[in-house]
């Protein structure tokens, strides 16, 4: 039996506090954000909630770890440093990987001017431009993608753009051949129906394309702070796709309660294909704990990782 590879997946972090942000700061988007956490997002996205989170990681003791977005709340400058040192704490650039999500893109501006602080966890992307970046770890390929852009009030969608989506196809098509299990990272999710208007990947329908033309073996986002699974069409078979919970959120919703997923991904036995198995620890209101769960796959999806 081959080994397994244990993958850690947190997404929409929303680190509080929020900053204190200058009045000039505010003349915008962030204004509407601002409010929106003083009155009620601060009450849900919890230290506490979060601590637990990483703690039911370290636990788990993964291999890697991938933060799919949302980290910040409304990009003000040291939101990204409180980031920043945030995943200094939760592991060296070897051990974890980043994407932004659209809070991290809140305003004009906010890529361009402090992405770059997140650069040694995003293989060196540090502007829009850069993605989709590739890193081989262990027996993966993490292609991690960009689809934060700033957007008008009111507005949480997501694009990831002609050229990058080219870019990725280039990408997925080289590592076809090198045998890696070929992981797609994006903040929106890219199945049809998962997020409302105003939330959803605006070429969604694009992405689905590249995949059904080139491939990959899993897809890993975020954005609704819900726990979902489904799958896109491949050239060989259905591509799972797995939202995690938001890392923070205490909810009593139970497809919202916040917390993480741990992967076991490995080789299938017939040597062809990969075997994934996903696991999901989230917080208990009721009993003030994490909880473990089995993440169950389509049936389809299943047979085709076999």
């Amino acid at each position: 039996m081959s080994s397994v590879f244990r993958l850690a997946h947190l997404t929409d972090v929303h680190l509080g506090p929020l900053p204190r942000p200058r009045p000039g700061e505010l003349f915008s988007k962030r204004i509407t954000g601002f409010l929106s956490w003083q009155l009620r997002r601060r009450r849900i996205h919890r230290t506490d909630v979060l601590d637990a989170t990483l703690a039911a990681l370290a636990s788990a003791r993964p291999d890697h770890t991938v933060v799919t977005g949302d980290l910040c709340n409304i990009s003000l400058p040291g939101e990204f440093v409180a980031a920043r040192d945030w995943l200094l704490r939760l592991g060296p650039p070897a051990r974890v990987t980043a994407i932004p999500g659209n809070h991290d893109a809140y305003v004009p501006g906010a890529a361009e001017a402090h992405w770059p602080l997140w650069r040694p966890w995003m293989e060196g992307a540090g502007a829009p431009r850069d993605f989709p970046f590739v890193r081989r770890v262990g027996p993966l390929a993490l292609l991690g993608l960009s689809s934060a852009v700033p957007r008008p009030w009111g507005d949480a969608a997501g694009e990831l753009g002609c050229a990058q989506l080219e870019r990725l196809a280039v990408r997925l098509a080289e590592l076809r051949r090198s045998g890696l299990c070929r992981v797609v990272l994006v903040h929106h999710p890219p199945v049809p129906g998962w997020s409302p208007p105003r939330k959803c990947l605006l070429d969604a329908a694009a992405l689905g394309a590249v995949l059904a033309r080139e491939g990959a073996e899993l897809v890993l986002c975020g954005h609704d702070h819900r726990l979902a699974s489904g799958a896109l069409p491949g050239p060989s078979g259905p591509i799972p796709v797995l939202a995690g919970p938001s890392a923070s959120l205490a909810a009593a919703e139970p497809e919202k309660r916040g917390g993480g997923l741990l992967l076991a991904i490995r080789r299938a036995d017939s040597g062809a294909g990969w075997r994934i198995e996903a696991e999901a620890w989230r917080f208990d209101p009721a009993l003030a704990r994490m909880a473990h769960e089995a993440v169950p796959m389509p049936p389809s999806v299943v047979a085709a990782l076999a």
